[in-house]
């Protein structure tokens, strides 16, 4: 079994991707913000539409998602893709990220998903965030 620091960056960060994912489907807001530089940056489909900045603002976001997942809509990677260099990395996936029944009216609908990474002493960070639906 290879350490994590013997795991090639793309798998790396393909981990640190699908863990967050599980952490955001759980509602464990230590496991969301876990693997995120301390200046993230997040555009977020909803509110401020300027950004959130910092880990603090960035923890407080993620409340409501919860809640509303709470009372039945899901959070699935339905695809991820990733480019890692040496010590920048970026990465988008499609998420489904609805009720059932928005799903049931609206069977395509995705959220889209851009991460920022960078590499600091050797552990990749999530430094920013964009969480967008397409608008027809």
């Amino acid at each position: 079994m290879l350490h994590d620091s013997d795991m090639p960056d793309e798998a790396r960060i393909r981990a640190l991707i699908t863990a967050w994912a599980a952490a955001v489907h759980r509602g464990d807001l230590a496991g969301v913000s876990a693997d995120h530089a301390q200046d993230i940056v997040m555009f977020d489909v909803a509110s401020p539409h300027d950004g959130i900045r910092g880990l603090a603002a960035y923890r407080a976001a993620w409340p409501p998602l919860f809640a509303w997942q709470a009372q039945g809509g899901c959070f699935d990677i339905e695809s991820l893709h990733i480019i890692a260099g040496t010590d920048v990395a970026y990465a988008h996936a499609l998420v489904r990220c609805a009720t059932p029944e928005e799903l049931a009216a609206h069977p395509g609908l995705r959220i889209r998903l851009t991460f920022g990474l960078r590499k600091e002493r050797g552990r990749w960070l999530v430094a920013h965030e964009h969480h967008s639906f397409p608008h027809d």
